[in-house]
Formats: structure tokens, sequence, C-alpha cells
């Protein structure tokens, strides 16, 4: 193979690896040019970091060669590092350094130039919005701050191939946003770009993409390629009580996989069966269940993903829950706190939060990274005392009560606080101890335990060896070994594939129906929707509070075209000054465009893509998703809080006119 520009950036040919007895990738062949974003995905252990790996020359093949733009990164080491960078989903960050001595640091590593220094650092920073956090150590930023910074470190040089391993993952969607728009200035600069990623929607977004099982590919192609290859069609059906219309659908077609997201339920017909719109209507008005709309429209990615996965299991998995009726929930409301507020030296994470969740309800925190969110958990968990204010939790004092609240929640924290090196069973035998478990009862909880995770096969096995999304339930179960009554959950499907996401959130609606209050934090747009209600924290203050379908109705005054394009992110520049547009986002392969008049605004986004040579399907109205709210909402509430003006006539329209 030639070297060179006329060599592919990436060229991977029979890729190969093996553990002990396991082949985690298997004969692997990846080819990608400069200018092209190619997007990984698959299920927790499918390979993708292994790849990852190995093309970045960390980890040798057993077989197989690589080759970055020609040149041989085994035989060539010293050649190909320096074309190259990789952002590993391990922090490489030095923890007493500053923020900035970190960028410093790599910008050094890299041999960045003063000037090209200092450019780049004004564009990364803007994306990662840390620049308030300069002189703030990286050790003691939140997890999300964290990974936003190893993105800047990643990108502060310009290499010919970058290769990042989810690294989205526990980022805000509004973060998310800015960072493919970084990716596609690299893209327009020729770098080529290898990503593996838990978002089907930013999968979407990619040149092409591959999805791994097993360490095999089983599918490649364009997004729209491998949307349209599947022998399916999509039945959507919305409702209010999504969940009850999916456990409808499931008792009376046990065989058909069903999905849900958010206030849909996606059913998968395969081609050549009878049409199930008709008979699914009449089972949801039998069971007096509201249906707002139901109709077909081609699968997805993640339809696709489930379908291709999902061949091989059961169509959905029975989850064990807990019987809290066995015992009596000692208190009257799960939380209630006034003036909540926490401060690190001169900052405030977590500024005077009044709250009250009620029993048994799920209840999300919504919020960019370092809005206070993990804060306000550790406060109510009893991991952190408030500088002011106080409340209740469990019927607790937060203030005076702290080691009692331990006892009577659950806590599972961003990143799951498993023993590696211990198995399954000596993991939940570790944490029944703490929580007071012995004998027969630990006994009887572990045995649940495993069962409920389905770990029954792996129960002698270390934990380091198994996938995320197993790591995840088991680390759920480990929480609810004493039965607690109110439950606290940290990001808990950060970085887990979509399968082992929709198998959590089964859990958790089983458990909320037993009566247990679930308090859980989430950047997932459709995972917010799951939730009796919804509070956005944002610069360490409650800022909106209710249910998904409030949120949403504080936009109902806008009108939302939905813009289904090739070149997205290109389409977003072609969009951003038409006439009647007042602001665009990416949303998933296409836009989202808020407009002052549909149908002249139509006119005019048909007539500006087409001139850029740009594919539009119909533009269509479309009601607003969480995202959109939650983009809208981040955005006001900067325009409320850093203009003198605005802020000064809501004071006095919240004091009566100054009377």
């Amino acid at each position: 193979m030639t070297e060179g520009s006329s060599a592919p950036a990436i060229w991977a040919n029979g890729l190969t690896r093996r553990y002990g007895g396991r082949i985690v990738v298997d004969n692997l062949e990846l080819r990608i040019e400069a200018g092209e974003i190619f997007g990984l995905v698959g299920p927790d252990g499918a390979g993708k970091t292994t790849t990852l790996r190995m093309i970045a020359g960390l980890l040798a093949p057993d077989t197989g060669e690589v080759r970055i733009a020609g040149i041989d990164v085994r035989e060539r080491p010293r050649e190909a590092k320096p074309l190259l960078a990789y952002m590993s989903q391990r922090f490489g960050l030095y923890p007493d350094l500053t923020v900035a001595e970190n960028l410093r640091f790599y910008a050094d590593l890299y041999g960045v130039g003063r000037r090209e220094r200092n450019r780049r650092l004004d564009e990364l920073l803007a994306f990662s919005r840390l620049g308030p956090f300069l002189k703030r150590k990286a050790g003691d930023l939140s997890g999300g701050m964290k990974q936003k910074l190893q993105l800047a470190c990643a990108l502060i040089h310009r290499p010919r191939v970058l290769l990042l391993d989810e690294p989205t993952n526990g980022v805000d969607p509004l973060s998310r946003r800015e960072f493919w728009k970084i990716l596609h200035r690299l893209l327009g600069e020729g770098v080529a770009i290898l990503i593996s990623t838990a978002y089907l929607d930013e999968a979407e977004r990619c040149s092409r993409i591959a999805l791994l099982n097993a360490g095999r590919m089983l599918v490649t192609g364009t997004p729209q390629d491998v949307q349209q290859g599947i022998p399916a069609t999509l039945l959507v059906l919305e409702s209010p009580r999504a969940r009850s219309v999916q456990q409808l659908v499931r008792n009376h077609l046990p065989g058909v996989r069903s999905v849900l997201f958010g206030n849909r339920v996606h059913v998968l017909q395969e081609n050549g069966q009878e049409d199930m719109a008709g008979a699914v209507s009449r089972w949801v008005a039998d069971a007096g269940l509201p249906l707002t709309a139901i109709h077909r429209r081609a699968p997805g990615l993640e339809d696709v993903f489930v379908w291709l996965l999902g061949r091989e299991e059961a169509p959905h998995m029975d989850v064990p829950i807990i019987d809290v009726e066995k015992r009596p929930i000692p208190f009257d409301r799960a939380v209630s706190v006034r003036n909540l507020t926490r401060r690190f030296g001169d900052f405030v994470a977590v500024d005077h939060i009044d709250l009250d969740v009620e029993k048994g309800e799920i209840f999300g925190f919504l919020g960019p990274n370092g809005a206070g969110k993990s804060t306000t958990i550790r406060m109510l968990c009893g991991l952190l005392s408030p500088s002011d204010g106080g409340g209740t939790v469990a019927g607790l004092d937060i203030g005076t009560e702290a080691e009692a609240i331990k006892q009577r929640i659950g806590y599972m924290s961003q990143k799951f606080s498993l023993y590696d090196d211990l198995s399954v069973r000596e993991n939940l035998a570790f944490y029944g101890g703490i929580y007071g478990l012995k004998n027969a009862g630990l006994r009887d909880r572990i045995r649940w335990a495993l069962q409920a995770t389905g770990l029954d096969a792996v129960a002698d096995k270390p934990v380091g060896s198994l996938a995320s999304g197993i790591k995840q339930r088991l680390a759920l179960c480990s929480a609810l070994l004493h039965e607690p009554p109110v439950v606290f959950l940290d990001e808990p499907t950060s970085g887990v594939d979509p399968m082992s996401r929709r198998r959590f959130w089964d859990m958790i609606h089983q458990l909320a129906e037993t009566g247990v209050t679930i308090l859980v934090t989430t950047h997932y747009m459709e995972e917010s929707e799951y939730c009796d209600r919804l509070a956005l924290i944002y610069r360490g203050r409650i800022v909106a509070l209710g249910t998904a379908a409030e949120h949403k109705a504080r936009l109902r005054h806008r009108t939302i075209l939905d813009i289904r394009c090739t070149q997205a992110q290109d389409a977003l520049e072609r969009v951003a000054g038409c006439p009647h547009v007042l602001d665009a986002m990416l949303f998933g392969s296409g836009l989202h465009v808020i407009v002052d008049d549909a149908d002249a605004a139509s006119a005019a986004l048909y007539e500006a893509l087409g001139s850029a040579a740009i594919r539009v399907d119909p533009i269509r109205p479309v009601a607003p998703e969480m995202e959109d709210v939650f983009v809208s909402l981040i955005e006001e509430t900067d325009r409320m809080m850093d203009e003198p003006s605005i802020r000064s006539s809501v004071a006095i329209e919240s004091n009566g006119g100054g009377k």
C-alpha cells in the first residue's frame, strides 16, 4: 500500500484479538478516508474499544495489520504516532494540575506553537465552557467536566487521524452539539475520525457506520443504507401512558419486539406479516388507554440496533423486584428541602434550592455538566453537608441524621462503586454486610440480586471481566439489597448501549410500581420522559419544574420544523441566515428549526438547501422534544442572568412593580 495522501487515512486488514479463549475482535476490516467520520456502534463488550486501541498502536493484534496514512503502526510506531490522537474512555488527565495546566501540557506534548495554541484554546474553551474553571484542578471537576477537558486536550493539535472512544458519555446535549461542530470543522480540514458512541443520534451524523457484536461486523454502510437494509417497518404509538400501551402490546404480541421512547412505543414488524395497526388500535381502545397518534415510519438507527441484536434474545426480560409492601414506609414525603445551598470556597455549586418529592415518584434531574445535579444528590444522600438550608430525606434530617439517611436510601453513583477484583457474589456479600444484612437474610437477597441481573452463570467471575451494561444492573441491585424506600441514581445509564438502557428502565419502573421513590439524573433526553416530574438545574438553581408535558408546553408558542437531510452540519450553517428562522440545532441526522412563519420559512429553507445541493425530505412541523426544551431553557436562563436590564425588569415585576 502506498504512503501519503493517496493512502487511506486508516486501513485495517484482518484485525483479530483474543483474550484467553474468547475472540474479542474477529477478522475486522476497515478503510476510512481523509475527511470522513466513521462510527462504531454495538453493545457493551462488542469489541469497539479493543478495535480503537489496536488502531492507536496501544494493543497488538493477534493477527492482521493497521496502517495510518500508509504507515504500519506496529513496524513504524514513531512515524505513525504523531499522525493521530486518541481519546480513551478513562480520563488521561493530571488531577493535581489545573485546567489551564493540563491544556498547556498537551499542547507541549504535541508541539503546538504559541500562536496556534492560543487560537485552538479559544475554540476549545468556547466549546467546553471551561473558561471560568481555568484555575481549578482537574481532580476537582465533575465527571462530565473532566470528559470535556479531555476532549479539549485530545483536540489541542490537529491530527490527521482522530480516534474517539465514546467521547461524549456524560456530556449534556448542548455540549454534544458544540462538540459535533468542532468535529465537522476538522472534517473540512481533511481529518479522518473514527468514533465509538452509545448515542445513536450521533451515529446518524457519521459518513458511515459499522454495527459490531461479539467482535464481528454485522452490518456497515451509510446510516441511511443501514436503516433501509432491515426487512421490517416501524409502527409508532404515541400516548401519555406509553408504558401501559407497551405492556399491552407485549401481552398480545409476545414474539414482536417493542421499545419505549419517552411517550412513544416503537413496534417493529417484519415485512410480510399482517398489518398490526388496526388490531393494536382496538386493543388500546378496549383497555381504555389514551392514544394520541398511531402511524408508520422508516426505522431509525436505534430501531435497527434493537432489531439486529434482539433477534437472538427474548423480546423482553422479566426482572424480579423487591417487595416493599412487606416493610412500612416510615415517612409521608420522600424529599423536602428548603434553601439548600452548597459552596466550595467562593463558588456556589447549589444555590438555594426548594424541592419536594412524593413517595413512589420517579423524579428526574436534568442540567448541563457542572450545573449542580450531582452536588444536590450528594447532599440529599448525606454524603455532603449543606452550606445553608436543610430539610428531610426519607423522614430524616439531612443536617443532623446523615448517617441514618445512608441506611434508609440506596445510592448508585456515576462510576459504579463495584470492586473489579471481587466476584459478583463477593460484591453483593460486601454491600449486604455494609447495610447490616446477615445469614439467611443476606443469602436470600443475594439470590434475588443474581436472578434480577441474570448473573447466576457468572456469579463467581470477577466483576472486572463483565460488560458495562451488566455492571450497571449489578450496581443497582447492590444499592437495593437492604430494600430502601428511596433510591438515588446519578447518571446510571451513561455510556451503556441502548438495549442495556431499556432493560435498566424496565427495572426502575417495576421498582417504582411497588412504591419506591427514585431520583435520577440523566443526559439522555428520551429517558427524561420516563420520569413523573423533572427539574432542570442550571447554575446551581432549579430553573424549571414539572412534568415532561408541562415543560414542552413552554414551547407551544414556537413553530418547530423538522428537516431530514443529507450533510446536516452543512445544512445547519445554510439555514442560520434564512428569512423567518429564529434558531436552528442539530437533531439526530437532521435539524430542528424554530421559525416565526412555517410556510414562508419552508419555502426559504428549500431554496437555500437546494442551492447547496443538500437533499431534503419533506419539511414538516413537529411538536417540541425534550432536547428542544433543554436547549431553549438554558439559552433563556443565560439571557436572564447575564443581561442586567432584563434582571432588573424581572425583579421589578416579581415585586409588584416596586410597591
